[in-house]
């Protein structure tokens, strides 16, 4: 997100396309041991010969007894607490999380564990990436994109994740009737999203303008001292016509 703790980070769609920047982060011993003991059970390899994740997913599964009967990918999860309270919350779907900060992943993967989560799973890998080589179209349920990084200043915008092209290629991905929700405390950022997913011809807008916090999107600390400053939040949430 766009605060330290819970950012999902910006790209640039010119040529080295990124849905992340380098952040520093020191790992904690519960984060490293946490990678260490359960990465083999929670963490997906990047693997472009793989080109329908959600499939893989659910054969894997099935050997294990599973069924999860909807997907949804999150771009940048950060540390995971929204990730694992929503997937906690929604035990019948499947998250998968892309981030490549180490620390998150690690701190995801603890949540993961101490609530007993069967329904996560995590690519530590490009999302932009990873969507393009592994998520067919038309597989996904939905998407979550909380606080990308703003880049506020204007000759930075080009590296904002919201951009036509790969708004374009979230759409392509998502089923008949999935939703795409974004959410950001940057207003500026926020008009961008609105203009750039309304001009998006396989997306409707649920609202009229920007849309009330869904339920399931739960406040974080930083987001609740922004609000307690009178700075604004904003959500959008679209859906696949």
């Amino acid at each position: 997100m766009s605060t330290p703790e819970d950012s999902a980070t910006g790209v640039a769609h010119p040529r080295a396309v990124r849905s992340f920047v380098t952040r520093a982060g020191r790992m904690t011993t519960g984060q490293a041991r946490a990678l260490t003991d359960l990465g083999p059970r929670y963490v997906l390899p990047y693997d472009p010969t793989i080109p329908d994740l959600i499939a893989y997913c659910a054969d894997q599964e099935r050997a294990s007894g599973q069924n999860h009967l909807k997907t949804v990918l999150e771009i940048g999860f950060g540390m995971g607490q929204a990730t694992a309270h929503i997937a906690a919350l929604k035990p019948d779907t499947r998250f998968i999380g892309c981030e490549v900060h180490e620390p998150g992943v690690g701190a995801l993967l603890k949540l993961v564990d101490a609530l007993q989560l069967s329904n996560v799973r995590i690519v530590q890998h490009d999302a932009v990436e990873v969507l393009r080589d592994m998520i067919a179209p038309g597989t996904l349920d939905g998407i979550h994109i909380f606080f990308p990084d703003p880049w506020p200043k204007k000759r930075h915008h080009k590296r904002r994740l919201i951009q036509p092209a790969f708004v374009h290629e979230l759409a392509l991905r998502l089923a008949p009737g999935g939703y795409l929700h974004c959410a950001t405390d940057w207003q500026a950022y926020a008009e961008q999203m609105l203009q750039v997913l309304g001009a998006e011809p396989l997306l409707v807008n649920t609202a009229e303008g920007y849309a009330p916090r869904p339920d399931y999107r739960p406040l974080t600390k930083f987001e609740l001292r922004g609000l307690r400053l009178g700075h604004g939040v904003w959500d959008l949430v679209f859906q696949r016509a």
